[in-house]
């Protein structure tokens, strides 16, 4: 092969000792092809050994649509536990060829119209709803798949793919084993709201099966002298808050420096449990509680949700699978 030439598929073909179709069906992951994996490894082997990268715009026309999933982030902190799931899904659609670009709506982003069209994706997955018209127009335009992880998309009738509430009910039944009054430190910041709120309906779910009092909610800002307030009231009510379920670990984090503020501390005068087991959360002092989920098998489902409804399947109506498990640590 001459230096400096394109690798063509028919470099490939000669390589791997299979027709250019062969090539083209395994590269393009075509359905309804019964090729031999031993086939498909020889075919990947040699596209990798010459570098072969097949034109995205070819790929485009081949298949009717891009390649590309473009993910629509809220203006959220991208922090530890967001950011291991970009990650992953990066790694989870990778597997299926298609490409995850991620738009973030924090200003001054550009205006997620002029980005949709621009790159014409082949599905939308959003991690939290946006407007009607917007997900109206990128049908009309020829997107194939709109889908919401969390929160509704427009027109859809389909549950959020992930759903929050059983991460708030394993906190609160975790609590409410030793403790009779619970307390729940929200997040002060509203965009989080939509994880927010079915994560204390979830809480408060338990403690009416259980017949517990109404949590006793308190926005939990992360400073020490603010979280020290929420502290001071649910000391403070009667019957008195024993226990907190706090949104995640980092508001759960501030809870325990506002009861260090206090000169108190965790779980003798006040347990709490947080949610992502960040690496922070077993350095804290006492070390945190936490609940943990399984985000690469969630990055795995929603991939396969996607591809599947891009190739016509029907798909679950229920959320993705969500395995969630606690870390017991001294603070609850």
């Amino acid at each position: 092969m001459s230096e400096g030439r394109r690798v063509t598929s028919a470099d490939v073909a000669r390589e791997a000792g299979v027709s250019r179709a062969t090539v083209s069906y395994v590269l393009n992951d075509t359905p309804h092809q019964k090729i031999a994996e031993a086939t498909r490894q020889r075919v990947w082997e040699a596209a990798g050994r010459l570098g072969y990268a097949p034109s995205a715009a070819a790929r485009a026309l081949r298949m009717g649509r891009s390649d590309i999933v473009l993910g629509l982030l809220p203006d959220w902190p991208i922090e530890h536990v967001l950011g291991r799931l970009i990650q992953q899904l990066t790694n989870a659609f990778a597997e299926h060829g298609l490409t995850f670009v991620v738009h973030s709506s924090a200003r001054p982003a550009r205006p997620l119209r002029e980005l949709w069209k621009s790159i014409s994706p082949a599905a939308v997955l959003a991690l939290q709803e946006f407007a009607e018209p917007e997900a109206d127009a990128m049908r009309a335009a020829g997107v194939e798949v709109v889908m919401g992880m969390h929160g509704s998309i427009p027109g859809e009738k389909r549950a959020p793919l992930v759903s929050e509430q059983p991460i708030g009910s394993v906190q609160a039944r975790h609590l409410a084993a030793s403790h009779r009054r619970l307390g729940y430190a929200y997040p002060d910041l509203p965009e989080l709201d939509v994880l927010a709120q079915p994560r204390l309906d979830g809480v408060r779910k338990v403690c009416a099966e259980l017949g517990l009092p109404e949590p006793d909610v308190r926005t939990v800002p992360l400073d020490a002298r603010g979280a020290a307030e929420a502290v001071r009231a649910w000391l403070a009510e009667e019957p008195v808050v024993t226990g907190v379920c706090a949104f995640n670990d980092d508001v759960a984090l501030a809870v325990l420096a506002g009861l260090g503020h206090l000169g108190l501390r965790a779980p003798q005068d006040l347990a709490v449990i947080g949610v992502d087991d960040i690496p922070h959360a077993s350095l804290a002092q006492p070390p945190l509680t936490t609940v943990f989920r399984d985000t690469d098998t969630i990055a795995r489902n929603m991939a396969r949700r996607v591809v599947d409804t891009l190739g016509g399947k029907t798909i679950p109506a229920e959320p993705v699978q969500d395995e969630l498990g606690i870390r017991i640590r001294q603070s609850a």
